[in-house]
């Protein structure tokens, strides 16, 4: 493009070059006037400012590349909503063993799916905390930070595709030989499998449906 600029305004080295060295008849006349012409076209692109503002364009479209969107998938509460329906189902049939960690896991997921989101941004993955995406903190299973770069993930899987209710990922940044992470999907499936799809490439599962 540099280039190209600069081939525009060569018009006026040129004619600079004919009314020093000169040319003889018509010719000379003709490139002359030319010569005038392209002298006072190349003033006023300059004056006009047109050069560099088309230089700054072409800078600004080098220089810039397409950022991606942040992707936060919405709250889902089926598995909660299972877990209690059955816990209610054992309390009805008066197993309250049965009963009570179903009931208490129910509860646990449903606070945790109006509280925890995946955020899916330019380059990695984090679990954030609240509306306003607060910090969640370290991991209290394996320690360092909630949050993974997308390069450093070795596999991820969803299960089931019909109805997920994990999902797992493999990857290299809390330590080298891979760690393991597994999350109950209290999430939109279809759209956590798409994010992950677009993020971190494909998986073996298919589309939940």
């Amino acid at each position: 493009m540099e280039t190209a600029l600069l081939c525009a305004s060569s018009p006026f080295v040129y004619s600079h070059h004919y009314d020093k060295v000169g040319v003889s008849g018509s010719q000379s006349s003709h490139n002359l006037l030319s010569g005038k012409f392209m002298y006072r076209f190349s003033l006023s692109t300059r004056n006009s400012g047109i050069a560099p503002r088309r230089r700054a364009v072409v800078s600004s479209a080098l220089g810039k590349g397409v950022k991606k969107r942040t992707i936060i998938p919405d709250p889902d509460y089926r598995i909660p909503i299972v877990l209690l329906g059955m816990s209610g189902g054992f309390v009805y049939t008066d197993n309250l063993a049965a009963a009570a960690p179903f009931g208490l896991l129910g509860l646990l997921l449903l606070v945790q799916a109006t509280r925890v989101r995946f955020v899916f941004d330019e380059n990695s993955l984090e679990v954030k905390v609240g509306d306003e995406l607060q910090d969640s903190g370290e991991n209290a299973f394996v320690g360092g930070k909630n949050r993974w770069k997308y390069s450093t993930f070795v596999n991820w899987e969803l299960w089931w595709p019909s109805f997920p209710i994990l999902v797992y990922f493999k990857e290299t940044q809390t330590k080298p030989e891979g760690q393991i992470h597994f999350f109950p999907v209290i999430f939109n499936g279809e759209q956590l499998y798409n994010a992950m799809k677009e993020r971190c490439g494909p998986s073996k599962t298919s589309v939940p449906k």
